[in-house]
């Protein structure tokens, strides 16, 4: 464990995400962890709503290591989506659907929701955080620009904060600018702390 802060649990955490933001994110609170995936198919009652969805979603991933947790270690499990005019953007299945979820985004503010699970063998805390973000209309030049040069296909609702298109799209955010990225620090530190 680094003594980066006395107030941390002094368990062994298992961040369960192949994010490479949530791990880089992760590490700059100065804890150290292992990184293990469980393969869980992400689906979710189609009547949940905003946080609801990714609350779901990242305690059904807490879930599966349910078998293998003891007392001295710790699973974080996070999911992240888009929600824009009542409807949810999760990872873009191909080219075509992220230019269409850009399309979506541009012009407009959406809002970014995160849901994260932490779980011991006896203990369980979820909690939520919420980004806005206001887009600047984009042309369709620039969603092409972005998607054949970045690939967002792994992030939700096709973009990146972190990349290009943050850089020349994105015109406010209120709350957490990590929570876009994938994971609400601040948030999370709290909860690590009570833990």
């Amino acid at each position: 464990m680094s003594h980066f802060s006395p107030d941390l649990p002094h368990l062994n955490i298992i961040l369960a995400s192949k994010s490479p933001r949530r791990q880089s994110l992760l590490k700059e609170l100065g804890l150290n962890f292992q990184v293990k995936t469980k393969d869980v198919d992400e689906v979710f009652p189609l009547h949940l709503k905003r946080e609801e969805i990714p609350l779901y979603l990242s305690q059904l991933k807490a879930q599966a290591f349910e078998d293998e947790l003891t007392d001295s270690n710790l699973v974080i499990t996070a999911d992240t989506i888009v929600w824009v005019d009542e409807k949810v953007l999760n990872k873009p299945a191909d080219y075509d659907d992220a230019v269409r979820m850009l399309q979506l985004l541009s012009g407009k503010m959406h809002e970014v929701f995160t849901g994260v699970c932490l779980k011991s063998k006896n203990k369980f805390i979820s909690f939520s955080a919420l980004t806005k973000v206001y887009f600047k209309p984009l042309s369709l030049g620039e969603i092409n620009y972005y998607v054949s040069n970045y690939k967002p296909y792994d992030k939700a609702g096709a973009y990146g904060a972190q990349e290009w298109i943050g850089y020349v799209a994105i015109e406010k955010i209120e709350g957490s600018h990590f929570n876009i990225m994938g994971l609400p620090l601040k948030e999370l530190y709290e909860e690590l702390i009570k833990f």
